[in-house]
Formats: structure tokens, sequence, C-alpha cells
């Protein structure tokens, strides 16, 4: 009888060293997954794809150092056996714990490039900035943005997306496809003017997007844009070319021949968007104008303005005018304020 107490003694001892020495473990295991850590000076940029195991993303996560060892990233998927871990880029740049990097991955916490789109930027313009993401082409850009599928059931009459492309500044990812930065754009575009649009307004839409397009690329100011839309209006309204500079950049945009400034060959093109030539607003927008531009055209000033010219003084302000008389006055003090 004594030696089976001893042995049962014995065998208790064991189970109880044995449990206190997994507690330490858990203990030890608990700590190591929670204690943040870093090994690396600058910002790490790791992309896991579609697919990749929890031991590769482990491995990886250890080899950049983001997390002090493999296993800890597997003892974390463990401990969350439901877990969805996502693909993607992700960024590091501060000390985390295993566990707060497992759970970044798991609810998709991604790195979002910048797309930063300003007000009046052309689909040249945006092709030249989605570009500079590293990722994207700048003319699988153009091809998709000449495509105006996207916005045909709002305007039938677009060329391209032209006009629709709302300026903001849109988070993508490595896997953001030019299509899909399109449609990030559009749907901005379609938010607004709904937003915008009155209860039985029936204005254009492609009448208003360009003649907003215009108003943008021709003034900065704010509070100018309803007066630079009834000059516009007023002189559609008698049948007067509107000699906007812009359009004519934009036809030289588009035929691939802009230098810069504008020439006299320019001004002399047929092409059917340079309203020095072509009575009318041009054949769709020249720009994607923001959201003061498109309130301006849906609701210009009441005035009788027909002219305007930059004033000399470099403010960005018009100095408007009634009459060919006035204008010339005015254009006259804005050479010589320049040595012209």
């Amino acid at each position: 009888m004594t030696r089976r107490r001893s042995r049962a003694g014995c065998f208790s001892r064991l189970a109880a060293i044995l449990l206190v020495l997994a507690a330490i473990a858990a203990g030890a295991a608990y700590v190591s997954l929670s204690s943040p850590y870093k090994a690396f000076d600058q910002a790490v940029v790791l992309q896991f794809p579609k697919g990749t195991s929890t031991q590769s993303m482990g491995q990886k996560l250890a080899n950049a150092g983001v997390i002090h060892y493999p296993w800890q990233f597997l003892l974390a998927r463990a401990l969350h056996p439901n877990a969805r871990l996502m693909a993607g880029e992700y960024e590091f740049t501060r000390e985390a714990s295993a566990l707060t990097v497992f759970n970044r991955i798991a609810r998709g916490d991604v790195f979002f490039y910048e797309v930063a789109v300003p007000e009046g930027s052309n689909i040249f313009d945006i092709a030249g900035i989605a570009g500079r993401a590293g990722f994207l082409k700048s003319a699988d850009f153009l091809n998709a943005a000449r495509d105006a599928g996207l916005i045909r059931d709002l305007d039938p009459a677009a060329r391209t997306l032209e006009g629709y492309l709302f300026p903001s500044t849109y988070h993508i990812t490595r896997t953001t496809t030019v299509h899909q930065l399109c449609g990030m754009m559009t749907d901005q575009f379609r938010k607004h003017w709904h937003e915008l649009r009155k209860p039985g307004d029936t204005a254009s839409v492609h009448a208003t997007v360009t003649l907003a397009s215009l108003i943008e690329k021709e003034s900065a100011v704010a509070e100018e844009r309803p007066v630079v839309a009834s000059v516009y209006l007023n002189r559609l309204r008698l049948g007067m070319q509107l000699e906007c500079d812009p359009t004519t950049i934009y036809a030289a945009l588009i035929e691939g021949r802009y230098r810069g400034v504008i020439h006299r060959s320019d001004l002399d093109s047929t092409n059917p968007y340079n309203t020095y030539r072509h009575a009318g607003l041009p054949p769709g927008p020249i720009a994607n104008p923001g959201l003061l531009s498109l309130k301006a055209a849906l609701a210009p000033a009441e005035t009788d303005y027909l002219f305007f010219v930059a004033k000399a003084d470099g403010s960005g302000r018009h100095r408007f005018s009634r009459t060919l008389a006035e204008h010339g006055k005015a254009v006259q003090e804005y050479r010589q304020s320049h040595g012209r």
C-alpha cells in the first residue's frame, strides 16, 4: 500500500509540474505574441498574393523584421483558426506585436496608394498621374478613359469619359485596374450630379458638363465662376463664337500637337473643339470640372457681360465687359502691363 501511494504521489507531482510548465509556456507564448517588435529601419512593404499560406506569410514577415519568429504568426493563426487572412500589399512603419500584425492582415488593412486628381485635369493629365503610381500604365488609362460606356446611360452623346472623371483623391492598391479607377471616378461624378440636380431639372448633362469644363479652365476664383458661366451663355444666346482659349489647347492636345503655348495655327485649326472657328459649345467637355464649376453651370449669374480678360495684377481674377470697346481697352491694359 505504501508503494502504491508513493507511486500515485509521484504521478500527481509530475502532473502538477507539467501543468506549471504548460502555464509558463503559455504565458511565455502570450508575452511573445503581445510584445512589440521592430527590426527594420525604413518602412517595409510586403505583398501577399492570393493563396499565400500562413507559413509563407510568417516567414516573409520574420525575414523583413516585422515579427521576430515565423512560429509567432503560426501560433496566432492557431489561436484564431476562423480568421481569413487577406491578400494584398501591407506597409509596416512602426513596432508592433505579432498578434497586432496578424490582426491587421486578418482585417485586410492593406496599403493604399493615393491618386490625387486636381480640378480641371483632363484625361491626359490623369493618365500621367495614374502612371506615377508605378503599377498603372498611362497608355492603358487613356484607352480606358476613351471608352464612354461607364457614363453612356447619363450622357448618350459622351465621346469619352472626359468631364465625368470627378476630381478627388482616390485610394487604390496594386490590384486596382485602370477600368476600376475609372469606375471609382465616374461613381463620384454620379453621386455629386444627383445631389446637384433639383426635382424637375431638365438641364442636359452633356451641355452642362461641357460648359462646366470651360468654366473650370477659365477661372480659379470660386465667386467668379457663375459670372464666367453667364458670359458664355450670353454669347451662346447671341450666336457668338465662345473664343475660349482652353478649347484651342484641347484641340491641339487630342491631335498630339500642343507645344505649351497657343500659336496662330492653333487658333486657325478646324478641329471641332476649337471655339475660335466653330460657334456653340465644343463637342464635349475639355476637362473634368469640380463641384463649384458644375454648380456655376447649373446656376449662372444674371449679367449682360459678353467678354472677360485676366486682370493685370496677377490675382487670377478677370475684368468683365459688356461691349467690344470696353473689352478692347481691358485687353490693351493687360498687354501694356505685361510689356506686349
